[in-house]
């Protein structure tokens, strides 16, 4: 925005015989008052975006990315919507291992993976895994692997045994997890 205003200005100054003082004045507080319009507007839009669910740094970059923000304005955005808790990367790491977690079914493994994806830092994914408690995860991991036990067709024994397995694994769970429970089935 404020190369844009630069570039008037200097415009201005070669056309200084068909504008005076005065218009040119007006004209520079009039490019000002409008960027910091446009800036005000990206704001609010990212607090909606923001507001609406938690979201990574890497998110928010992306959707200023959509929305065509000026270069020179991305990094202010992002101090305002930190500063007025619109964007907290450690409550968005917690959000979403819990979220993946009990509604997904997803494993450590894999939450650890996504969340290394969004670019979030290991303290804060650290900070995340500690949202699931280790009773509620061996009980979900439990339910999960009897159910698509109970739903695999396969007749031949290590063909199922492998399936259930690859997708326990492609969940996310630990591979000693997935042993112990292929191991304990004698069919």
């Amino acid at each position: 925005m404020f190369f844009n205003i630069l570039l008037h200005i200097n415009m201005l100054k070669f056309n200084h015989l068909t504008y005076s003082y005065k218009q040119n004045y007006q004209y520079i507080k009039s490019c000002i008052f409008e960027s910091k319009l446009v800036l005000l507007d990206f704001k609010q839009k990212l607090e909606h975006y923001c507001a609406y669910q938690d979201r990574s740094h890497q998110e928010v970059i992306q959707k200023m990315f959509d929305l065509k923000v000026p270069y020179e304005d991305k990094d202010e955005i992002i101090v305002h919507l930190i500063e007025h808790n619109f964007l907290n990367e450690e409550r968005f790491a917690k959000s979403f291992a819990r979220g993946k977690h009990n509604i997904k079914k997803w494993g450590r493994i894999r939450i650890v993976r996504e969340l290394e994806m969004r670019q979030i830092s290991s303290y804060n994914i650290k900070t995340a895994l500690k949202e699931i408690d280790n009773t509620d995860y061996l009980n979900i991991f439990g339910e999960v692997s009897e159910k698509k036990w109970n739903t695999t067709l396969e007749t031949n024994l290590f063909k199922k045994k492998k399936k259930v397995g690859d997708y326990l694994f492609r969940l996310g769970y630990e591979k000693e997890l997935i042993y112990d429970f292929i191991n304990s089935i004698n069919e």
